[in-house]
Protein backbone atom coordinates (compact mmCIF):
# COMPACT_ATOMS: atom_id res chain seq x y z
CA UNK A 1 0.00 0.00 0.00
CA UNK A 2 1.16 3.44 -0.97
CA UNK A 3 1.69 6.36 1.59
CA UNK A 4 -1.11 7.97 -0.13
CA UNK A 5 -3.61 5.01 -0.47
CA UNK A 6 -3.12 5.11 3.49
CA UNK A 7 -3.73 8.72 3.95
CA UNK A 8 -6.90 8.55 1.89
CA UNK A 9 -6.12 10.69 -0.76
CA UNK A 10 -6.87 10.22 -4.28
CA UNK A 11 -4.99 8.29 -6.51
CA UNK A 12 -2.16 9.99 -8.56
CA UNK A 13 -3.54 12.67 -11.47
CA UNK A 14 -6.50 11.21 -13.23
CA UNK A 15 -6.63 9.13 -16.39
CA UNK A 16 -6.09 5.71 -15.11
CA UNK A 17 -5.24 4.11 -18.66
CA UNK A 18 -2.14 6.66 -18.74
CA UNK A 19 -0.98 6.06 -15.13
CA UNK A 20 -0.93 2.50 -16.22
CA UNK A 21 1.30 2.95 -18.74
CA UNK A 22 3.44 5.29 -17.26
CA UNK A 23 3.73 2.44 -14.39
CA UNK A 24 4.68 -0.16 -16.86
CA UNK A 25 7.19 2.08 -18.29
CA UNK A 26 9.00 3.29 -15.14
CA UNK A 27 8.72 -1.00 -14.14
CA UNK A 28 11.05 -1.51 -17.01
CA UNK A 29 13.63 0.68 -15.50
CA UNK A 30 13.20 0.05 -11.79
CA UNK A 31 14.21 -3.09 -10.11
CA UNK A 32 11.61 -4.47 -7.66
CA UNK A 33 14.12 -4.41 -5.05
CA UNK A 34 14.80 -0.78 -6.00
CA UNK A 35 10.68 0.10 -5.67
CA UNK A 36 10.79 -1.17 -2.03
CA UNK A 37 14.16 0.97 -1.46
CA UNK A 38 11.89 4.22 -3.00
CA UNK A 39 8.96 3.42 -1.27
CA UNK A 40 10.89 3.36 1.78
CA UNK A 41 12.68 7.03 0.85
CA UNK A 42 9.18 8.24 0.29
CA UNK A 43 7.77 7.37 3.78
CA UNK A 44 11.03 9.28 5.35
CA UNK A 45 10.61 12.12 2.91
CA UNK A 46 6.98 12.77 3.73
CA UNK A 47 7.72 12.39 7.18
CA UNK A 48 10.67 14.52 7.08
CA UNK A 49 8.50 17.35 5.46
CA UNK A 50 5.75 16.95 8.52
CA UNK A 51 7.20 16.83 11.36
CA UNK A 52 9.88 19.79 10.56
CA UNK A 53 6.74 21.92 9.38
CA UNK A 54 6.16 24.91 12.12
CA UNK A 55 2.80 25.05 13.57
CA UNK A 56 1.91 27.78 11.79
CA UNK A 57 2.60 26.77 8.36
CA UNK A 58 5.76 27.11 7.72
CA UNK A 59 8.59 25.03 6.52
CA UNK A 60 12.42 25.53 7.16
CA UNK A 61 14.64 24.72 4.41
CA UNK A 62 16.60 22.49 6.80
CA UNK A 63 16.27 22.12 10.92
CA UNK A 64 20.02 21.65 11.46
CA UNK A 65 21.75 23.91 9.28
CA UNK A 66 21.55 27.41 11.35
CA UNK A 67 21.25 29.34 8.08
CA UNK A 68 18.57 27.34 6.78
CA UNK A 69 16.15 27.55 9.74
CA UNK A 70 14.09 29.98 7.96
CA UNK A 71 11.38 29.46 5.18
CA UNK A 72 11.90 30.61 1.62
CA UNK A 73 8.98 31.14 -0.75
CA UNK A 74 10.59 29.13 -3.13
CA UNK A 75 11.87 25.94 -1.55
CA UNK A 76 8.18 26.10 0.65
CA UNK A 77 6.21 26.23 -2.63
CA UNK A 78 7.92 23.39 -4.39
CA UNK A 79 7.64 21.30 -1.10
CA UNK A 80 3.80 22.23 -0.61
CA UNK A 81 3.36 21.11 -4.29
CA UNK A 82 5.25 17.71 -3.23
CA UNK A 83 3.53 17.15 -0.27
CA UNK A 84 -0.11 18.07 -1.64
CA UNK A 85 0.62 15.21 -4.36
CA UNK A 86 1.22 12.76 -1.40
CA UNK A 87 -2.34 13.79 -0.28
CA UNK A 88 -1.00 15.79 2.66
CA UNK A 89 -3.98 18.27 1.98
CA UNK A 90 -3.81 20.32 5.33
CA UNK A 91 0.02 20.58 5.35
CA UNK A 92 0.18 22.27 1.86
CA UNK A 93 -2.45 24.55 2.58
CA UNK A 94 -1.13 25.25 6.11
CA UNK A 95 2.08 26.36 3.95
CA UNK A 96 -0.37 28.66 1.72
CA UNK A 97 -2.24 30.29 4.68
CA UNK A 98 1.04 31.29 6.27
CA UNK A 99 2.31 32.84 2.70
CA UNK A 100 -0.96 34.81 2.53
CA UNK A 101 -0.49 35.71 5.98
CA UNK A 102 2.80 37.12 5.37
CA UNK A 103 1.86 38.90 2.17
CA UNK A 104 -1.05 40.72 3.84
CA UNK A 105 0.95 41.07 7.04
CA UNK A 106 3.27 43.96 4.25
CA UNK A 107 0.37 44.52 2.28
CA UNK A 108 1.65 48.36 3.50
CA UNK A 109 4.70 48.17 2.47
CA UNK A 110 3.62 46.86 -0.98
CA UNK A 111 1.67 49.90 -1.59
CA UNK A 112 4.33 51.97 -0.69
CA UNK A 113 6.61 49.81 -2.74
CA UNK A 114 4.01 50.02 -6.02
CA UNK A 115 3.86 54.38 -5.31
CA UNK A 116 6.78 54.89 -5.15
CA UNK A 117 7.52 52.80 -8.24
CA UNK A 118 4.88 55.20 -9.65
CA UNK A 119 6.34 58.45 -8.69
CA UNK A 120 9.63 57.52 -10.49
CA UNK A 121 11.90 56.97 -7.43
CA UNK A 122 14.85 54.29 -7.09
CA UNK A 123 14.02 51.91 -4.75
CA UNK A 124 17.52 50.15 -2.79
CA UNK A 125 17.28 46.37 -3.02
CA UNK A 126 17.25 46.24 0.88
CA UNK A 127 13.57 48.29 0.71
CA UNK A 128 12.19 45.23 -1.49
CA UNK A 129 10.51 41.99 0.06
CA UNK A 130 12.71 39.84 1.59
CA UNK A 131 12.87 36.26 0.58
CA UNK A 132 12.67 34.42 3.64
CA UNK A 133 11.44 34.88 6.90
CA UNK A 134 11.41 33.08 10.47
CA UNK A 135 9.10 30.39 10.74
CA UNK A 136 6.59 32.74 12.72
CA UNK A 137 6.29 35.03 9.74
CA UNK A 138 8.88 38.10 10.54
CA UNK A 139 11.65 39.07 8.92
CA UNK A 140 14.74 38.12 9.49
CA UNK A 141 17.31 39.92 11.86
CA UNK A 142 20.60 39.34 10.52
CA UNK A 143 21.66 40.18 6.79
CA UNK A 144 21.27 38.03 3.63
CA UNK A 145 20.73 38.19 -0.05
CA UNK A 146 16.72 39.03 0.22
CA UNK A 147 15.40 40.29 -3.09
CA UNK A 148 14.47 37.34 -4.75
CA UNK A 149 11.40 37.72 -6.86
CA UNK A 150 11.28 34.20 -7.76
CA UNK A 151 9.55 32.38 -5.02
CA UNK A 152 6.45 35.18 -5.25
CA UNK A 153 5.69 33.38 -8.39
CA UNK A 154 7.13 30.03 -7.52
CA UNK A 155 3.71 30.01 -4.55
CA UNK A 156 1.14 31.35 -7.02
CA UNK A 157 1.72 28.54 -8.92
CA UNK A 158 2.47 25.77 -6.38
CA UNK A 159 -1.44 27.42 -5.11
CA UNK A 160 -2.43 26.79 -8.35
CA UNK A 161 -1.67 23.16 -9.05
CA UNK A 162 -2.96 21.99 -5.27
CA UNK A 163 -6.55 23.89 -5.83
CA UNK A 164 -6.69 22.11 -9.10
CA UNK A 165 -5.30 18.96 -7.54
CA UNK A 166 -7.47 18.61 -5.01
CA UNK A 167 -10.44 20.71 -5.75
CA UNK A 168 -10.26 23.42 -3.17
CA UNK A 169 -11.16 26.75 -3.42
CA UNK A 170 -8.76 30.07 -4.14
CA UNK A 171 -10.74 32.61 -2.25
CA UNK A 172 -8.90 32.22 1.18
CA UNK A 173 -5.71 33.55 -0.44
CA UNK A 174 -7.52 36.15 -2.99
CA UNK A 175 -6.05 39.05 -1.01
CA UNK A 176 -2.95 38.06 -0.48
CA UNK A 177 -2.84 36.56 -4.26
CA UNK A 178 -3.75 40.09 -5.21
CA UNK A 179 -0.88 42.25 -3.42
CA UNK A 180 1.83 39.43 -5.16
CA UNK A 181 0.00 39.83 -8.26
CA UNK A 182 0.27 43.76 -8.36
CA UNK A 183 4.06 43.41 -7.04
CA UNK A 184 5.55 40.98 -9.42
CA UNK A 185 3.59 43.07 -12.37
CA UNK A 186 5.34 45.98 -11.24
CA UNK A 187 9.16 44.68 -10.54
CA UNK A 188 9.59 41.63 -12.84
CA UNK A 189 12.14 43.54 -14.82
CA UNK A 190 14.19 44.24 -11.90
CA UNK A 191 17.49 42.68 -11.51
CA UNK A 192 17.49 41.02 -8.47
CA UNK A 193 19.25 38.30 -6.55
CA UNK A 194 18.84 34.07 -8.31
CA UNK A 195 17.93 31.18 -6.88
CA UNK A 196 21.22 30.95 -5.63
CA UNK A 197 21.07 34.47 -4.01
CA UNK A 198 23.92 35.49 -6.41
CA UNK A 199 24.34 38.07 -9.08
CA UNK A 200 22.31 41.13 -7.95
CA UNK A 201 22.70 42.74 -10.98
CA UNK A 202 21.18 40.46 -13.46
CA UNK A 203 17.86 39.52 -14.63
CA UNK A 204 17.69 35.92 -14.72
CA UNK A 205 15.98 33.65 -17.19
CA UNK A 206 14.65 31.05 -14.20
CA UNK A 207 13.71 33.75 -11.95
CA UNK A 208 11.33 35.42 -14.90
CA UNK A 209 10.33 31.48 -15.28
CA UNK A 210 9.33 31.14 -12.09
CA UNK A 211 7.60 34.91 -12.15
CA UNK A 212 5.71 34.02 -15.73
CA UNK A 213 4.49 30.31 -14.19
CA UNK A 214 2.98 32.18 -11.08
CA UNK A 215 1.39 35.71 -13.25
CA UNK A 216 0.41 33.09 -15.97
CA UNK A 217 -1.53 30.74 -13.47
CA UNK A 218 -3.21 33.82 -11.23
CA UNK A 219 -4.34 35.25 -14.89
CA UNK A 220 -7.23 32.49 -14.89
CA UNK A 221 -8.50 32.86 -11.26
CA UNK A 222 -11.31 34.49 -10.91
CA UNK A 223 -11.22 35.52 -7.01
CA UNK A 224 -8.88 38.43 -8.12
CA UNK A 225 -10.02 41.47 -9.97
CA UNK A 226 -10.23 41.52 -13.98
CA UNK A 227 -7.80 44.49 -14.25
CA UNK A 228 -5.28 42.14 -12.34
CA UNK A 229 -5.96 39.27 -13.94
CA UNK A 230 -5.36 41.59 -16.55
CA UNK A 231 -2.26 42.69 -16.14
CA UNK A 232 -0.58 39.14 -14.80
CA UNK A 233 -1.62 37.84 -18.84
CA UNK A 234 0.47 41.04 -20.37
CA UNK A 235 3.28 40.65 -17.99
CA UNK A 236 3.35 36.86 -18.68
CA UNK A 237 3.27 37.31 -22.60
CA UNK A 238 6.16 40.06 -21.77
CA UNK A 239 8.56 37.94 -20.03
CA UNK A 240 8.18 35.21 -22.20
CA UNK A 241 8.75 37.46 -24.84
CA UNK A 242 11.75 38.72 -23.35
CA UNK A 243 13.36 35.95 -22.67
CA UNK A 244 13.14 34.76 -25.84
CA UNK A 245 14.51 37.70 -27.13
CA UNK A 246 17.65 38.40 -24.72
CA UNK A 247 17.96 34.98 -23.17
CA UNK A 248 18.87 33.32 -25.61
CA UNK A 249 22.52 32.30 -27.20
CA UNK A 250 23.15 29.89 -29.63
CA UNK A 251 20.07 28.27 -29.68
CA UNK A 252 20.02 27.82 -25.65
CA UNK A 253 18.08 29.49 -22.88
CA UNK A 254 21.60 31.39 -20.66
CA UNK A 255 21.92 32.03 -17.03
CA UNK A 256 20.37 35.49 -17.19
CA UNK A 257 19.62 38.21 -19.84
CA UNK A 258 22.20 39.15 -22.78
CA UNK A 259 24.92 36.75 -21.30
CA UNK A 260 26.40 33.00 -22.11
CA UNK A 261 26.40 31.21 -19.32
CA UNK A 262 24.29 27.95 -18.46
CA UNK A 263 22.37 27.10 -14.96
CA UNK A 264 20.68 23.91 -14.23
CA UNK A 265 17.88 26.29 -12.81
CA UNK A 266 17.27 26.78 -16.53
CA UNK A 267 14.89 23.64 -16.59
CA UNK A 268 12.57 25.53 -14.58
CA UNK A 269 11.53 27.05 -17.55
CA UNK A 270 9.78 24.00 -19.07
CA UNK A 271 9.35 21.95 -16.17
CA UNK A 272 7.35 23.32 -13.90
CA UNK A 273 6.67 26.79 -14.82
CA UNK A 274 5.76 26.44 -18.35
CA UNK A 275 7.36 29.19 -20.01
CA UNK A 276 8.43 27.06 -23.01
CA UNK A 277 7.44 23.53 -23.86
CA UNK A 278 9.46 20.16 -23.43
CA UNK A 279 10.18 19.39 -27.29
CA UNK A 280 10.22 23.02 -28.08
CA UNK A 281 13.71 23.68 -30.21
CA UNK A 282 15.33 26.19 -27.42
CA UNK A 283 14.24 23.65 -24.39
CA UNK A 284 15.86 20.58 -26.22
CA UNK A 285 18.86 22.87 -26.59
CA UNK A 286 18.99 24.23 -23.28
CA UNK A 287 18.64 20.30 -22.46
CA UNK A 288 21.56 19.19 -24.70
CA UNK A 289 23.83 21.97 -23.23
CA UNK A 290 23.14 21.06 -19.46
CA UNK A 291 23.84 17.27 -20.15
CA UNK A 292 27.12 18.22 -21.77
CA UNK A 293 28.33 20.67 -19.16
CA UNK A 294 26.69 19.82 -15.91
CA UNK A 295 24.86 16.18 -15.55
CA UNK A 296 27.69 14.23 -13.82
CA UNK A 297 25.50 11.37 -12.53
CA UNK A 298 24.01 14.12 -10.39
CA UNK A 299 23.22 17.31 -11.48
CA UNK A 300 25.83 20.72 -10.65
CA UNK A 301 24.23 24.39 -10.44
CA UNK A 302 26.33 26.34 -13.17
CA UNK A 303 30.53 25.40 -14.45
CA UNK A 304 32.00 28.06 -11.81
CA UNK A 305 30.01 27.04 -8.66
CA UNK A 306 31.97 26.54 -5.38
CA UNK A 307 29.58 26.47 -2.39
CA UNK A 308 30.74 23.04 -0.62
CA UNK A 309 33.09 22.69 -3.19
CA UNK A 310 30.60 22.82 -6.21
CA UNK A 311 28.72 19.43 -5.62
CA UNK A 312 26.06 17.70 -7.40
CA UNK A 313 22.74 18.63 -6.02
CA UNK A 314 19.76 16.46 -5.19
CA UNK A 315 17.14 18.84 -5.85
CA UNK A 316 18.31 19.32 -9.23
CA UNK A 317 18.91 15.92 -10.59
CA UNK A 318 15.13 15.49 -9.42
CA UNK A 319 13.91 18.53 -11.52
CA UNK A 320 16.21 17.35 -14.78
CA UNK A 321 14.28 14.11 -13.98
CA UNK A 322 10.83 15.74 -13.54
CA UNK A 323 11.63 17.18 -17.24
CA UNK A 324 12.52 13.75 -18.65
CA UNK A 325 9.32 12.36 -17.45
CA UNK A 326 7.40 15.44 -19.18
CA UNK A 327 9.29 14.91 -22.12
CA UNK A 328 8.91 10.84 -22.22
CA UNK A 329 12.13 9.90 -21.30
CA UNK A 330 11.45 7.59 -18.84
CA UNK A 331 14.64 5.93 -18.46
CA UNK A 332 16.77 8.52 -18.01
CA UNK A 333 13.95 9.73 -15.46
CA UNK A 334 14.09 7.00 -13.72
CA UNK A 335 18.16 7.25 -13.87
CA UNK A 336 17.81 10.21 -11.96
CA UNK A 337 15.78 9.32 -9.21
CA UNK A 338 17.38 6.11 -8.64
CA UNK A 339 20.69 8.35 -8.38
CA UNK A 340 18.91 10.50 -5.54
CA UNK A 341 17.79 7.56 -4.23
CA UNK A 342 21.55 6.44 -3.93
CA UNK A 343 22.51 9.62 -1.80
CA UNK A 344 19.94 9.26 0.94
CA UNK A 345 21.76 9.16 4.61
CA UNK A 346 21.81 5.58 6.51
CA UNK A 347 18.25 7.21 7.95
CA UNK A 348 16.64 8.22 5.04
CA UNK A 349 17.88 11.51 5.32
CA UNK A 350 18.31 13.56 1.93
CA UNK A 351 21.49 16.39 1.79
CA UNK A 352 21.48 19.62 -0.39
CA UNK A 353 24.76 18.47 -2.45
CA UNK A 354 27.06 15.61 -2.30
CA UNK A 355 30.85 15.80 -3.06
CA UNK A 356 31.39 12.87 -4.92
CA UNK A 357 32.57 14.88 -7.83
CA UNK A 358 33.36 18.45 -7.46
CA UNK A 359 34.11 21.47 -9.10
CA UNK A 360 35.64 23.16 -7.07
CA UNK A 361 37.35 20.72 -4.20
CA UNK A 362 39.94 23.49 -2.66
CA UNK A 363 36.39 25.18 -1.34
CA UNK A 364 34.91 22.57 0.66
CA UNK A 365 36.86 22.77 3.48
CA UNK A 366 36.57 26.26 4.07
CA UNK A 367 33.00 26.14 3.44
CA UNK A 368 32.49 23.34 6.07
CA UNK A 369 34.64 25.11 8.40
CA UNK A 370 32.44 28.27 8.33
CA UNK A 371 28.84 27.40 7.91
CA UNK A 372 29.22 23.33 9.28
CA UNK A 373 28.75 19.65 7.45
CA UNK A 374 26.41 20.18 4.13
CA UNK A 375 22.49 20.93 5.06
CA UNK A 376 20.96 17.66 6.11
CA UNK A 377 17.95 16.93 5.70
CA UNK A 378 17.23 19.26 3.28
CA UNK A 379 13.53 19.64 2.96
CA UNK A 380 13.43 20.47 -0.58
CA UNK A 381 15.92 17.93 -1.49
CA UNK A 382 13.16 15.24 -0.07
CA UNK A 383 9.93 17.20 -1.97
CA UNK A 384 11.44 16.86 -5.30
CA UNK A 385 12.33 13.35 -4.79
CA UNK A 386 8.71 12.75 -3.81
CA UNK A 387 7.75 14.69 -6.98
CA UNK A 388 9.51 12.91 -8.96
CA UNK A 389 8.55 9.88 -8.03
CA UNK A 390 5.18 11.65 -8.36
CA UNK A 391 5.61 11.99 -11.69
CA UNK A 392 6.74 8.39 -12.47
CA UNK A 393 3.78 7.15 -10.95
CA UNK A 394 5.11 5.44 -7.74
CA UNK A 395 3.53 7.82 -5.54
CA UNK A 396 -0.21 6.81 -5.83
Amino acid sequence: MSPTERSGAPPHEPGTPLIASLRSQTNRHIRASDRTRIETLLWRSIAVIEENQAPGGAYPASPSFPVYRYCWFRDGSFIADAISRAGRVESAEAFFGWCSRVVVDRAGRVESLLARRARGEPIPLEDFLPCRYTLDGDDAAEDWWEFQLDGYGTWLWALDRHAARRGVSLRPYADAAELTVRYLTAFWAEPCYDWWEEHPAHRHTSTLAAVHGGLAAAAGWDVLASATRDAARRTAAEIRARVLAEGVHEGHLVKWLGGRELDASLIACSTPFGLLAPREPVTTATVDALEAELVHGGVHRYAGDSYFGGGEWLLLSALVGWYYAEAGRIGDACTQLLWVADQAEENGDLPEQVSGHLLAPDQYAPWVERWGPVATPLLWSHAMFITLAHELGLLE
